[in-house]
């Protein structure tokens, strides 16, 4: 088990000094599993079963979850919030429309 970090906010400025508590990594980190975003690769298992087992190609279903599990974790390794920040890019429009 990690044992949790204290935040000081004796050391931040603009702070009362004493006041610590304790916070855990859990709090902080985003849920993953295997490696990608929880979001991601619940939908992209879905979408695999859906082609594996409703359309019966065995084949399809299983590249379509391989190829987009090895994309989600490797976006997941360069930014774990990666889903999160493009949602946010697709939302807001260009601010320089030339």
């Amino acid at each position: 088990m990690n044992a949790p970090t204290a935040f000081s906010a004796s050391s931040s400025p603009g702070f009362a000094p004493g006041f610590e508590i304790p916070l855990h990594r859990s709090l902080t980190e985003p849920i993953l599993l295997g490696g990608a975003p929880r979001t991601v690769a619940i939908a992209n298992s879905t979408l695999a079963a859906a082609v594996g087992l409703g359309l019966q190609l065995w084949l399809p279903g299983i590249a379509l979850w391989i190829v987009g599990h090895l994309l989600a974790v490797w976006g997941a390794g360069l930014d774990p919030q990666f889903m999160q920040v493009f949602a946010r890019h697709i939302k807001h429009r260009t601010l320089l429309d030339v």
